[in-house]
């Protein structure tokens, strides 16, 4: 087995030899490493004991730890204990076995004990000894078998004490009536009863411990790799609290037990009364040693097999604190510890799956921020500022200055688009526009023939998954100061004169693309003068929140437009920027915002 500072691996698991030997050979070149030795010596056990391939020897091991603890348990409590109580008082006399009936029960009563007991051990046992015989041999077994052999594994211990109780109680019934059976005297009668039942009590609570204890050490680890005890049904919990009322019966009440028999049985059967107290002394002293020595070791069993597990949740806790999402603790019982191992077990898996998922959206935003433009085109006359501002990793929100003919100089065509919600899927989908606008856009045609031709793709792509693509897509043409434009479904774009004082708004609808592929779409065109500017922006600015609830917009937005008109358009940009941060502070942004500025100069 693999302490609980080594991240435990089932023995069903199948190696790759040579990979292991390629860590060992990494390990013996960096010897300078505090912890090579450590990881060399693990490896080499690793894979010569191994996990992988169980020995014999192991497999004999492992079968035989369940009924080798339930054996040493009733060894505790049958010859240890029983020994030193009878140095207290005196044994049975050798002349209640002196009646043949009374000694050849007495002979026969101890194998048949022995053999009944190991026979129901070994039946009960069956399906965990045929499901690691499999598991040894690397055969294939059925989910049946599994299911019950892990069933009766968590069950075991009960069984277990059950039976060794019964087998006790049993003897407490048998003896006495033999010995009344053979007239003995009705004083031993009384002890032998006493005597088994006490030895019977505490057998069980020795067998609690032991068995506790191989069960979670020894075996839980190679039936359950991965934990999940409590998710197996009818199967009887051994909580925290019954382990403590277990370590109370042991330390407390069986001792007291045992202490009122001795002084009712001396008192009531030695007539002198300093012969009784010296044996009385004597009596609680011997079991007073016995029973503290018992106290303590339970307690240590007790106390490990809580604090590490604790102690494992504990390190795995402190990984996940520092970003560590790797480790698992290694849940060995279905109790209240068993349960928040497997929860955090949960937890670190959902955060790594988390922390891929970022690490991916991190790439994705990587990759979605390269495809919007770097910076603004320089076209004389024109002074140009966009961006976009995404509220998560990626978004939907696009703009973009498109193609020109390189024969036609002072012309630039500028598209923003708003993808129905945002997220992943909306930003495939722009990604799905753009290449579809770049494309069309490079060959000749009007504006409202390209967003058809785009449109008529994306309808194919999406049309019944119910997205769709709002977007306002303009052509300025500075040398004969014409601004043409195509709607479609987007909020219209406006412009300002300053010397007037006057926002137009550059109206216009259609559907959205991506909606119906027979969508038709219509151009618009019209004057501009230098000094005038053109803002198109997506809803994400003008439907903004506060923690009020009020909304950012559109008249604010003309406000900052207003006051900023003499600034460039990058300057005009980041002002509403700037604006906008402050207004929905500290909620944030709800949705992407895009805006471009373009300035027209003399």
């Amino acid at each position: 087995m693999i302490g609980s500072s080594t991240k435990h691996i089932p023995y069903d698991r199948d190696y790759n030899d040579k990979k292991i030997e390629t860590l060992m050979f990494r390990c013996w070149l960096d010897k300078e490493e505090p912890y090579s030795r450590h990881r060399m010596r693990f490896l080499r056990k690793h894979k010569l004991q191994g996990t992988g391939v169980m020995t014999k020897l192991k497999l004999f091991h492992l079968k035989n730890e369940m009924l080798a603890a339930n054996f040493l348990a009733n060894f505790i409590a049958a010859e240890l204990v029983q020994v030193l109580i009878f140095k207290a008082e005196d044994p049975l006399t050798a002349s209640l076995f002196e009646n043949s009936f009374a000694n050849l029960f007495d002979k026969a009563f101890s194998p048949f004990a022995f053999i009944f007991v190991t026979v129901l051990i070994l039946v009960y046992e069956r399906p965990i000894r045929q499901y690691l015989t499999a598991k040894a041999n690397r055969t294939p077994t059925s989910p049946g078998l599994g299911s019950r052999a892990r069933r009766r594994l968590l069950n075991e211990p009960f069984v277990l004490i059950a039976i060794d109780f019964s087998m006790w109680l049993l003897a407490a019934v048998l003896y006495p009536t033999v010995f009344l059976l053979t007239q003995a005297d009705p004083i031993h009668s009384q002890r032998s009863f006493v005597l088994n039942i006490s030895t019977g009590i505490i057998t069980v609570t020795v067998a609690f411990f032991l068995l506790e204890h191989v069960l979670q050490k020894r075996l839980a680890p190679h039936f359950f790799p991965d934990g999940g005890l409590h998710k197996i049904p009818k199967t009887l919990r051994i909580r925290i609290r019954t382990r403590l009322t277990a370590l109370l019966v042991a330390c407390n009440l069986i001792p007291l037990f045992s202490i009122l028999q001795i002084i009712d049985r001396i008192s009531g059967n030695v007539d002198d009364p300093a012969t009784a107290l010296q044996l009385i002394r004597s009596a609680i002293f011997t079991n007073g040693l016995i029973f503290i020595g018992v106290g303590i070791v339970l307690t240590m069993l007790v106390s490990r097999n809580l604090t590490m597990p604790l102690k494992e949740i504990i390190q795995t806790l402190s990984g996940v604190k520092k970003g560590r999402f790797d480790k698992k603790v290694q849940v060995t019982s279905n109790d209240e510890i068993g349960y928040t191992g497997d929860v955090i077990n949960e937890m670190t898996a959902g955060l790594q799956e988390r922390d891929r998922i970022r690490q991916s959206l991190g790439i994705a935003k990587e990759v979605q921020q390269h495809l919007l433009p770097a910076a603004a085109p320089e076209i004389q006359g024109l002074d140009i500022a966009g961006k976009s501002i995404y509220c998560e990793e990626t978004g939907g929100d696009y703009f973009d200055y498109l193609p020109v003919d390189k024969n036609e100089p002072g012309k630039i065509k500028i598209v923003v688009g708003d993808v129905s919600d945002h997220g992943i899927a909306s930003a495939l989908l722009m990604t799905s526009a753009r290449a579809f606008l770049r494309q069309r856009a490079s060959k000749t045609g009007y504006l409202n023939q390209i967003l058809a031709d785009v449109n008529r793709e994306l309808a194919r792509d999406v049309e019944d998954s119910g997205r769709f693509m709002t977007l306002f897509i303009c052509e300025i043409d500075r040398p004969n100061n014409i601004i043409r434009w195509v709607n479609a479904g987007h909020d219209p774009a406006f412009t300002f004169d300053p010397d007037a004082g006057a926002f137009e708004e550059l109206a216009g609808h259609s559907l959205p693309l991506g909606v119906s592929e027979k969508a038709a779409y219509q151009e618009f065109q019209r004057k501009i003068a230098p000094g005038q500017i053109l803002l198109i922006g997506t809803d994400g600015i003008w439907e903004s929140q506060n923690s009020e609830g009020q909304m950012f917009g559109k008249e604010r937005l003309r406000n900052i437009i207003s006051v900023h008109a003499r600034d460039t358009a990058m300057e005009i940009l980041q002002a509403v920027i700037d604006e906008l941060n402050r207004f929905s502070r500290p909620l944030g942004n709800k949705d992407d915002v895009t805006l471009v500025v373009v300035k027209v100069n003399s």
